[in-house]
């Protein structure tokens, strides 16, 4: 087995350019992955890696799918940016298509099951902490409009919506709030799956909140350390909400675009939210977000009210559509259930895993010892890229495309590795 230390296939040029000229806002791992092809990705010296991040739940479709290329390939000679004074070419078409895809119905698996025939409207940006930007405004705008003015926005503990200062205070982790206070006021984090302390906060809201006008959450909380909100809990939360006329607001950037099995993984639970806010995967890697909400939310939003130079621009609306299309059209979800359950067992078969949580192809392995961050460095001279939260916590967000025996692969190298450490 290759040894950690000192390993490295970074030019040194290149590490002296970043070392030098950019941000210190990443602790980066020693490598400069130069290609990709499907579920691997290739470095600059020609070493060939199995990626089990997919660029933090990005390639959903896997690196340099050639649909997708095609389609930013043939925009790229057509037009990039004019701004959304304007109609866009293959804009309407994607936002036709989410809206299929959110009015998607499905069981406890991800299969497919009907429709609920909701209209949703769609605004395009450029990532998952600008979609939860523009979820914050459709629901302090619902607020003003249909609850006298109400602001508080309820999310939950462990949670995590992004990095500008709203996202940040809608984030319920102390510590990514610390350097930058004072937060955004308006918001308050309550116990995940905690229906009765949800409840109690709706009915008597505190002086952080004052009257809610929306609860926010993840349905899985990924950055948290893979968190899943049990569906009885989704079930009679989103009744909760639909009694008292607050919106309920899902952020699935990260859970979003089969990632769980179903097109997005609040139909898991058999709910339907109000407004939904998406990035990550819907574009298969290239810039991109979303907030969408049913038509009767979107429609309190005016011109002037929300904008964004780059948001669904031409090649952002190209990649997009390809992706979703492609997605679609192979009924990704199928395979997502099927290979995230070979995923799940091998997981729970490895040396010092306790629990595995999570869905499809989302997947969190707690080990009962403190040696994650060990893990995936070593992993990373083995030819795998992993992922951890903290020091116990392992984080599976492989291409949608990943196969079965490429996951027993992963699972045969990790089984070698965590023996080593452990």
């Amino acid at each position: 087995m290759a040894d950690q230390k000192g390993f490295s296939t970074v030019p040194a040029e290149a590490k002296a350019l970043d070392d030098t000229y950019v941000m210190h806002t990443y602790g980066r791992l020693p490598v400069e992955f130069v290609t990709g092809e499907g579920a691997t990705l290739t470095d600059s010296t020609g070493k060939v890696y199995l990626d089990f991040l997919g660029g933090i739940g990005c390639a959903s479709l896997g690196h340099a799918n050639p649909v997708v290329a095609e389609a930013l390939k043939a925009q790229v000679d057509k037009v990039w940016q004019v701004g959304n004074y304007y109609y866009v070419e293959n804009r309407g078409e994607l936002a036709a298509h989410l809206s299929e895809l959110l009015s998607t119905t499905t069981d406890e698996l991800g299969h497919v099951t009907g429709s609920t025939d909701t209209t949703w409207k769609t605004f395009f940006a450029n990532s998952g902490a600008e979609a939860n930007e523009g979820a914050i405004k459709v629901a302090r705008r619902w607020g003003e409009e249909k609850l006298g003015g109400a602001t508080g926005i309820l999310t939950a503990q462990k949670s995590f919506h992004g990095r500008t200062l709203a996202t940040l205070s809608a984030t319920g982790q102390d510590a990514f709030h610390k350097s930058f206070l004072p937060m955004p006021a308006g918001f308050e984090a309550v116990g995940l799956n905690d229906l009765e302390a949800f409840e109690e906060a709706m009915d008597h809201p505190s002086e952080a909140t004052g009257p809610v006008c929306a609860v926010m959450l993840e349905c899985v909380q990924g950055e948290g350390g893979v968190w899943p909100a049990s569906f009885e809990f989704l079930q009679g939360l989103a009744a909760a909400c639909h009694e008292r006329g607050i919106l309920l607001v899902i952020d699935e950037v990260q859970t979003g675009f089969f990632r769980c099995g179903a097109p997005f993984s609040y139909q898991l639970a058999g709910i339907e939210p109000d407004v939904v806010s998406m990035a990550k995967g819907i574009a298969d890697g290239f810039p991109m977000g979303a907030v969408a909400a049913r038509f009767e939310v979107a429609d309190l939003m005016r011109p002037g009210d929300h904008g964004s130079t780059f948001g669904g621009n031409a090649l952002a609306a190209a990649a997009g559509r390809a992706t979703v299309e492609k997605l679609m059209a192979d009924h990704m979800e199928e395979h997502v259930i099927e290979v995230g359950e070979r995923l799940a067992e091998r997981l729970a078969m490895l040396p010092h895993v306790t629990e595995v949580r999570g869905h499809g192809l989302m997947r969190g392995a707690q080990l009962d010892v403190p040696i994650a961050n060990e893990a995936v460095s070593l992993g990373l001279a083995e030819g795998l890229v992993l992922n951890h939260i903290g020091d116990s916590i392992l984080r599976f967000l492989p291409p949608l495309v990943v196969t079965c025996e490429q996951v027993d692969r992963m699972a045969d190298r990790l089984t070698s590795i965590i023996e080593q450490l452990a």
